[in-house]
């Protein structure tokens, strides 16, 4: 039987540079700028977190940390096409994802009026562990571009190919402010994203123009204290707190997540806080009633911070997620949201950290 990519030769993805010039240049040296990892000049790889404390905090987390969901590289050219080099140490497939949201990358340019897709670095059906692959972009004026890495995939490098003699610069910056950090389950991690810039996250970042950290890690961040120690820590703007997916009971949430809090508040008493129910509520009924004492505890936190005097602590509404005529229409499996899911949390969750940015 003949494969869908023969039949259908739009399929095909050629991943062969061919006769067009390419200079290589590593994306750890300048002027690349890189963002949402962790040292990544002192690794073989590109990661999230310190291995230490990965390790201390689980063997799923540390697995996960390895992910490159949410890291970034940006720069600026003049060359009238970008290519890239990507080696892999591992890749995630699942039935439920897109091969370019596992393994690919995709390219933004990023203006006056915010940042716009151009094309995703596709990679081949049958590919192990590296391939590479061109955009054409049609014109060489200098212009400021980003690349988000995949979010199921442990990179072990990235090159980017320009044409010979091209200009490069730093990026147009970011607002001038400490990285976000979003914590929580597989929906902060970007699971069923069909690409990278798809993910809440990214959605949230390339809208008002502010850097991010991802510490989402699919089925594995419960609240762990040695992960709450360790973001409490880190420069942040602004905490968005959305691990509930993952606890394994609501007594477990409720043992765990004020515990959270008050941990990264002992450090930073002053961080915006943001807490995030989770948006499946309608399309599980037979998980509702668990779904709703989840979501109880949450709240409860959120009105207990209150009440102790903290006016810098906001509460989402998971149920406020998948609303509207096509509120079943927004995940993949019931769980995991779609684009459209994933949008529609952004433009929620933006609303709130766009007022916290304009109020301080």
């Amino acid at each position: 039987m003949e494969s869908y990519i023969e039949i259908d030769k739009n399929m095909i993805v050629n991943t062969t540079i061919g006769n067009v010039e390419v200079q290589w240049h590593d994306v750890k040296s300048a002027p690349f700028m890189l963002h949402g990892l962790y040292e990544s000049e002192k690794s073989d790889y590109f990661h999230r977190l310190p291995d230490e404390i990965a390790a201390a905090t689980s063997n799923g987390v540390r697995s996960l940390s390895r992910e490159s969901a949410g890291i970034r590289v940006r720069f600026s050219t003049d060359s009238s096409y970008i290519a890239i080099r990507a080696k892999y140490l591992a890749v995630g497939r699942s039935s439920h994802l897109t091969m370019i949201s596992t393994a690919g990358f995709d390219l933004y340019v990023d203006g006056e009026f915010g940042s716009r897709f151009i094309k995703e670095f596709r990679m081949p059906f049958d590919m192990v562990d590296s391939y590479e692959q061109i955009i054409m972009l049609g014109q060489d004026n200098m212009r400021s571009y980003t690349i988000n890495f995949p979010v199921h995939a442990v990179v072990q490098s990235l090159e980017i190919g320009l044409k010979p003699g091209s200009l490069i610069d730093r990026p147009k910056p970011y607002r001038d402010i400490e990285p976000v950090t979003f914590y929580g389950s597989s929906i902060v991690h970007g699971t069923a994203a069909t690409r990278p810039g798809n993910t809440y996250p990214a959605i949230i970042s390339r809208d008002l123009n502010i850097d991010f950290r991802n510490i989402g890690f699919s089925g594995q961040a419960k609240g762990e204290p040695v992960l709450a120690d360790y973001l409490a820590k880190l420069p942040t703007s602004i905490f968005v707190c959305d691990y509930d997916h993952n606890a394994p009971t609501a007594d477990y949430l409720a043992q765990t997540h004020y515990k959270f809090y008050e941990t990264v508040r002992k450090v930073n008493s002053k961080v915006p806080y943001i807490m995030i129910t989770r948006p499946d509520y309608w399309t599980n009924p037979k998980d509702f009633e668990n779904l709703s004492m989840c979501r109880d505890v949450i709240m409860t936190s959120y009105l207990k911070a209150r009440a102790s005097g903290d006016k810098n602590v906001y509460f989402i509404d998971g149920l406020s997620f998948q609303t509207g005529p096509n509120q079943y229409e927004m995940t993949v499996d019931s769980i995991h949201p779609n684009d459209a899911g994933f949008i529609r949390m952004a433009n929620i969750i933006e609303t709130f950290i766009k007022h916290i940015l304009e109020k301080n």
